[in-house]
């Protein structure tokens, strides 16, 4: 067997059920689920009707780079959303099966294992894909701590020479997976700036891209900052990107890559060999979702919605505050996030995630300790069923 499978931790989910082991939940409650950033709203019907119309496409085999149609698509969604002036739809994009087994197997075609001791950098929390991925392309993890006293952003001053210089690639996610914390130009200025200088290829999960609250300033995406800085060969930039969030299909396992064409060239190489072709009748439906923007705004404003309900509710009873995008709220607990959690759901069924079970021990701390993540992804009523009962939970602890 791989003996790298020995350094896998257990995901956050399986330690969950161990939390609540022999935990007997309050049945008089209905059950409200808010640990798994699995989107509830519906998924559109002109989506559903693509991949019906085109199922036709099951009787052949699909090629890895994808279907010609979607990735100009894509292409054209991503020159108007990162404003390019050009993006090559043949070289520098693929479509992926979501966003989550392109992030890890990307590892597999960028680290060099015969060179000693390669490391992969992470922030810290983080979503536990990147761990996996950098073990089992044989590197070690190393973790940048996001902390509320600079609002959760990447310090790339807590890594010393000697990490950065065997560095081969860095996971970055923004908006940010638990916090919600999105990068500014000035972030992807510094990161260029040690990826020019250490080598390194920089991985950019752009999942949560499209969840955000002003329609007039969406977040900063890895692509816009680069051609903004000048670098519009994207060197060294890998950007990941999915429709689950975006467009309420988890279930399509739907996304793309895009970025240096080098890259995108070898990682295709490495796909071909990795039978990770997406099925055309799928394509299809992507392709109606990237080409249509009115469902995603409709789908952000259920969203505001209920964040602007949750803070409104729990304010003044936690240290709430909206995140900068994404679905996602990052909250300081009074007691220990995993006992915050076992009691909340024993005595209000709620189910949320304790934030250590999303990091690491780091430099002598765990960024995740004593915070608990909640994702807004049931209905508005039910997210506000939720907050009172937290609010609720928390007059009862003080």
């Amino acid at each position: 067997m791989n003996p790298h499978l020995n350094l896998l931790q257990p995901y956050p989910f399986q330690k969950l059920r161990h939390l609540f082991e022999n935990i007997h939940r309050n049945v008089d409650l209905p059950a409200i689920e808010l640990q798994i950033g699995e989107p509830k709203h519906a998924t559109p019907e002109f989506i559903r009707q693509a991949l019906v119309d085109h199922l036709n496409g099951l009787s052949t085999y699909p090629t890895t780079q994808g279907l010609p149609m979607l990735r100009r698509t894509i292409a054209e969604w991503a020159m108007k959303r990162y404003r390019l002036g050009a993006i090559d739809p043949d070289t520098q994009i693929i479509p992926v099966n979501g966003s989550r087994e392109a992030l890890f197997s990307f590892a597999q075609t960028v680290i060099d294992s015969n060179v000693h001791k390669p490391f992969v950098v992470c922030p810290n929390p983080f979503y536990q894909i990147y761990e996996g991925a950098a073990l089992l392309a044989g590197a070690t993890p190393y973790f940048i701590n996001t902390l509320p006293e600079n609002r959760f952003k990447l310090d790339f001053t807590q890594l010393n020479e000697q990490v950065w210089s065997r560095t081969q690639l860095i996971y970055v996610c923004s908006p940010n997976n638990p916090t919600g914390s999105v990068m500014a130009l000035d972030d992807w200025k510094a990161l260029f700036a040690l990826s020019d200088r250490y080598g390194f290829v920089v991985a950019a999960d752009e999942c949560y891209s499209e969840i955000y609250f002003d329609e007039a300033n969406p977040p900063l995406g890895a692509l816009d900052a680069a051609n903004q800085l000048g670098r519009t060969d994207f060197a060294r930039l890998v950007v990941f990107n999915s429709l689950s969030k975006r467009s309420n299909v988890p279930g399509l396992r739907s996304g793309f890559v895009a970025g240096d064409a080098k890259i995108i060239e070898k990682f295709l190489l490495y796909r071909t060999y990795h039978g990770s072709a997406m099925n055309p009748a799928a394509q299809a439906a992507s392709a109606a979702a990237w080409g249509d923007e009115n469902h995603v705004i409709q789908n952000r404003r259920l969203y505001a919605q209920k964040f602007s309900d949750a803070i409104r509710i729990l304010s003044g009873t936690l240290p709430v505050q909206m995140p900068d995008a994404g679905f996602y709220l990052w909250i300081q607990t009074p007691i220990s996030d995993t006992a915050f959690t076992r009691q909340l759901y024993r005595d209000y069924n709620v189910t949320v995630l304790p934030g250590s079970y999303l990091a690491r021990d780091a430099q002598e701390l765990n960024p995740g300790k004593n915070y608990i993540r909640v994702a807004l992804v049931a209905s508005p009523q039910e997210c506000s069923e939720a907050m009172q009962r937290i609010k609720s939970f928390v007059m009862q602890l003080s």
